[in-house]
Order: C-alpha cells, then structure tokens, then sequence
C-alpha cells in the first residue's frame, strides 16, 4: 500500500530503456528455443537445447518450463516438442502466406488483362468469394445482393454449381431458390438446371446482366482435390466483346501458374 511518502508506481509510464533492453532479450531467447525444438521432429532434452542456443542451463529451463507452461512447447519424457500454441502460429503463418501468394497472382492476372479478378470456393454447403482484386479504373462489382443466396444469378455462383454432383446442386437451390435479380436472371430452378448440365466441363461459364445491370460476367471452373473453386472476371456490358477472350487469357494464365497454386488455392 502507498504511504503519504511513497507514491504508487505509474502502471502506464512508459518502460525505462534497460527494462526494455531486458524484455526484447527474453524474447530474443525464447524464440531461439523455440526454432531449436522446430528443428528436432522427435523432440529435444534440455541441456541439447541449451548447447544449441548457446543458453546457459538455468536460463533455458526457466524458459522452457513459461514456454510449456503458455502451450508453446510440451514436455514428454524429458523432451520438449512444439505445443499447441506455437503450431496454431505456425499454421495461421502458412495460410497467410498461402492468401498472400494467392492475392499477388490476382493482381497480377488483374493487370495483365485489365480487369478485376475474383477467387471463390464452394465450401462446407456455400459460395465463399476468397479474394478480389480491381484497381478504381477497373472497379469489382457491388455486392448488392449477397452473393451466398444469389448464385443462380452470377457466374461464380453458376461455376460452383456446375462443378458439384446433381444431390448437392439441388440441396443448394434448395436452400437458396432461383429468385429475379434482374429483368434478365435466369427464371427458374429447372431451366437453371438444365443451363448447368449443358456447361462444358472446361468452358468459361458467362451470365450477361443477370446479377447486376450493366455488367457481364465469365468464370472459369478450377478444382483442387474435393475443393470445386473458381476464377472470375467482370466487365461493363458495353465491352462485352471482350468477356471471352479476357476469359480465355485468365483461363490460359491460371493453367500455367495452377501447380504451384494448387496449394494455395485450397486454403
């Protein structure tokens, strides 16, 4: 407790530079411990990680035991192995890395055609758009009306769905029933359906002001394992002329980048 000679110490005033000094080195040595474990799949003993830190032994116990203690590491048998905590980081670093190099590609494939790009997934019963890229010359389209419940009416949607089994296909429309979006929106399931069973498995999928007036869309269809995706590009309708062969040039684009996307893609 504060006496009347003694003033409490100000919880919020900044650290002194030696506290600090103190701070980013424990940190510093904490994360050496743990790219040490990182380096041994089958666990490592103490005094190993030590010699490998250059960490005198007192100090690498004290940190090994607070990094076990917050999950980051697990003991077992006298090893210590990454936890919990330190493999969540590692794999929400792999899926930014993984969006990273996906929206890269987008901005890439956007400048080179002169359009904006868009990536979306089907997943887990719904269309998921996972990444758009346009630049304020070329703008996306507005997302008006959501594109979950409306993917009868845009060509992602009508891409997705064109790549899912007749039960899941039906399920969907089920959920999310044919409605007009425009005057020129497809008018019904049934002749939705027989649009989709028509569509080659690896032609661009187009819709011409069915989802926004004044803008044609093409899709491309991609799959990945179970994982029915799709690339997209929109353009306003006085430029039509350009949506297949901008389709075509994305489609031909993906194919040569899609091994070394084909991870990334799936995220």
């Amino acid at each position: 407790m504060a006496t009347a000679d003694t003033a409490p110490a100000d919880p919020y005033a900044p650290p002194t530079p030696q506290h600090n000094a103190t701070l980013i080195g424990s940190v510093q040595r904490a994360m050496r411990l743990l790219e040490a474990v990182a380096e041994h799949e089958h666990g490592a003993p103490a005094k190993q990680l030590a010699r490998e830190t250059g960490l005198a032994l007192p100090t690498t116990y004290h940190l090994l035991r607070t990094l076990v203690h917050e999950n980051y590491l697990r003991r077992e048998k006298g090893l210590f192995f990454l936890g919990e905590a330190a493999e969540r980081l590692s794999s929400s670093g792999a899926r930014q890395k993984r969006r990273s190099t996906v929206n890269e590609a987008l901005a890439r494939w956007r400048d080179s055609i002169g359009v904006p790009v868009y990536y979306a997934i089907y997943r887990d019963g719904e269309i998921e758009v996972m990444g758009v890229s346009d630049t304020p010359g070329n703008p996306a389209v507005e997302e008006w009306a959501d594109f979950r419940e409306t993917g009868h009416a845009h060509a992602i949607g009508q891409c997705l769905l064109s790549q899912l089994d007749e039960s899941t296909r039906r399920d969907h429309l089920d959920r999310y029933p044919v409605q007009s979006i425009t005057p020129y929106t497809v008018r019904d399931s049934r002749t939705l359906l027989q649009r989709l069973e028509r569509t080659s498995r690896m032609e661009p999928v187009t819709e011409r002001q069915e989802y926004a007036l004044g803008t044609v869309c093409a899709a491309i269809p991609i799959t990945v394992g179970d994982t029915a995706g799709t690339m997209a590009i929109s353009l306003p309708s006085h430029q039509v002329d350009r949506l297949l062969p901008a389709a075509r040039q994305l489609q031909s684009e993906v194919g040569r980048a899609l091994g070394s996307l084909a991870i990334s893609i799936s995220i």
